[in-house]
Parts: structure tokens; sequence; C-alpha cells
């Protein structure tokens, strides 16, 4: 049975703090410093703060919680893109928002591709949770415009579109190599699922661009047998990291080639744009949106890889010169400016509920 709520107290919204429930909400002991609770951290205004246990998954996924807490909460703001957060919420999770008169705030931060016959239970659970939040949502924000744009023309959402804060700070003692390709290496998913296929192109494409390619990983169970045998003929490097220590990674490369099919933005494009590396990303993606440092390659329309334009794009991204690192004081402004947005909306939503 799920408990009464306690009658929310109205926020002071020409003053007070105002209790935001980020979904989810970062890890205070700093475990995984690439994973969400940055981002989540770095678009919290001054004048909100967290409120809740951060856990994994988090328990205002769970009604029952949901409920017995509506009353300390202002503001709930879902990041939406992880799709197996979205099947622990359940169909009902939008509804009780609903009922208990919650303002949400959703920022999209992945858009499945359109159209792909080969999806996975949990995809279609994901993409059933996002139409049932955005039609609850009094807000909607997302990353891009062209992300934007699939959101109003595939659910009929207008989404405010933020810029993505930086997300690293380039190591002054660390250099950059003329000609190394980057291509980190993830497990085989409906988007990319031939990843032999990924590294073999470009590699193709750095040996013909006069450089070399470094596969990075963070798992070394995503690596497969053949690209440890081109690793051991010494046709490409391969490079085992802990996640954490992937921006440093990315500042040594000339080009960074980021295989993500779907998705409004991407981080590490983010990473690149502050430690100077050019980056190679798929159309199907919203990469150029982000940064002008973008040479696309193509894919087909449910995001999967065409190798030949893969092996151009790197070749072509090799004769560009490396880009300097983002201006610090400009990514300052940015984040600030992120924030502004996010208080506006906040105090909004909240001074909606107020006088409801």
């Amino acid at each position: 049975m799920t408990a009464d709520p306690a009658p929310p107290g109205p926020p002071d919204v020409r003053g007070g703090l105002i209790r935001v429930a980020t979904i989810p909400q970062a890890d205070p002991s700093g475990a995984d410093p690439y994973g969400v609770g940055p981002y989540v951290d770095a678009v919290l205004p001054p004048d909100a703060v967290h409120v809740g246990p951060a856990a994994d998954p988090s328990p205002w996924l769970d009604v029952a919680h949901l409920g017995a807490h509506a009353g300390q909460v202002d503001v709930l703001h879902l990041h939406l893109g992880d799709a197996h957060a979205a099947a622990v919420a359940g169909q009902c999770w939008a509804e009780t928002v609903r009922r208990l008169g919650l303002p949400l705030v959703v920022t999209v931060h992945r858009v499945p591709p359109p159209g792909r016959a080969a999806r996975s239970a949990v995809e279609a659970r994901y993409e059933a949770h996002l139409e049932a939040v955005l039609a609850t949502a009094e807000v909607v924000l997302t990353l891009t415009r062209g992300a934007a744009d699939e959101i109003a023309d595939r659910f009929g959402r207008t989404a405010i579109v933020v810029s993505h804060p930086s997300a690293a700070v380039p190591d002054p003692d660390l250099g950059a190599e003329r000609g190394l390709v980057g291509l980190r290496l993830g497990p085989a998913t409906a988007g990319v699922p031939d990843t032999e296929a990924l590294v073999r192109a470009a590699m193709s494409g750095a040996v013909s661009g006069g450089g070399r390619l470094r596969v990075l990983t963070d798992d070394e169970r995503h690596v497969g047998p053949a690209v440890r045998d081109l690793a051991a003929r010494g046709e490409l490097e391969l490079v085992a990291h802990p996640r954490a220590g992937r921006p440093a990674q990315l500042q040594q490369l000339h080009v960074a080639v980021l295989p993500e099919p779907s998705g409004t933005h991407s981080r590490d494009l983010e990473v690149c744009r502050d430690v100077g590396t050019l980056v190679v990303a798929p159309t199907c993606s919203w990469a150029a949106d982000q940064w002008s440092e973008v040479v696309s390659y193509a894919t087909d329309a449910t995001g999967v890889l065409d190798p030949l334009s893969l092996t151009g794009a790197v070749a072509a991204a090799l004769t560009r010169p490396m880009p300097r690192p983002a201006d610090r004081r400009w990514r300052a402004e940015q984040r600030a400016a992120v924030q502004r947005v996010h208080a506006a909306v906040y105090r909004q939503v909240a001074a909606d509920r107020a006088w409801a």
C-alpha cells in the first residue's frame, strides 16, 4: 500500500532554495567521476539543492517512495537516457507523478533511432517510458537542436536546448601525438553490432591518412580475439585504462572516433572540445550540432556502420590541424548560462505547483 504523502509546503519562489530530486543523482563518494553525476552537479543552479539519497537505482523511481516523500520535493528532474533505469520505473511511474502533482522536468539524453526492427525488450520499454514521461513533463530539455527537432516530430513536445557544460580540464603536462587516431571500444550493440568491422575501418583510415590507430577500452571483455590479433601483430595499439582516465586518453589523440549511433549528444565529444581533439562521429547522431570540429561519416537508416565512409572520414580528419583546447573562461560562462536556464525552469514549475 502506498502511503499518503505529507502535504507539501509551497516553496518560497522569491527567495529560498528549491528542493530538486534528480534521477539519477550524483554519487557523493565520487567513485565514478566519468558517470552522470558530474553533469547533474554541473547544471544544478546555486539556488537549488539535491534532496534524497544518492542510490542506484534511484529510490525516486519507486512509486511507493514517491508517494511517501512527495512533500519533501519542489521539483522532480529526470535525466532520461538509461534504458535499464526506465525498466525499473515501470509503466505506472508517470501516472504516479501526475497523481501526486509533482512538477516534472525531463532532460532527454538519448532518443532511440526510429524504425529499428531488431529492438530488445529493454529498448522497447525505454521508448514507452520516454513517451509517457514526455507526455507528463511540464518542461522538456535536451542538448542539441537536432534532438529537439526529433522530439518535436516524434513526441509532439517542444524541448529547450541547453549546452553541455565543460566535461574535463586539460592536463598541461600531457601532449597529443599528430596522426594518432583513437577509437573507444565498448560492447557490441544493435547500432554497432560488428566491432571488428568498426576497428578495421578506423584502422584503414588512420593508415591512409599517414597515422596509426589506438583502440581504447575500459573493459577488456569488449575486445574480441580478432582485434587482439591485430594488436599482437603491431597493426594497431590496444590500451586498457580505467573509466576515470578517459579524458587523459582522449587528450593524447589527434582524432577521436565516436561510434555511438544514438543519443542527443556525446560527453566524449565535450571532453574532446575541452582538451583539443578532433572528432569523427556518425551522421545519425547530432554530434555536429555540438561542435564545429566534427567530421561525419555515414550510417544507414538504423545507425549501422558504413565502413568505407568511416575510413574516408578518418583520413580526411587527419588532414586537419588539431584544435586548441576550449577557453576556460568561456566554458565557465557557458556553465553559468546553463545553470540560469535550470534556475528559471525550476522556479517557474515550483511556483506553478504552489499556486495550483
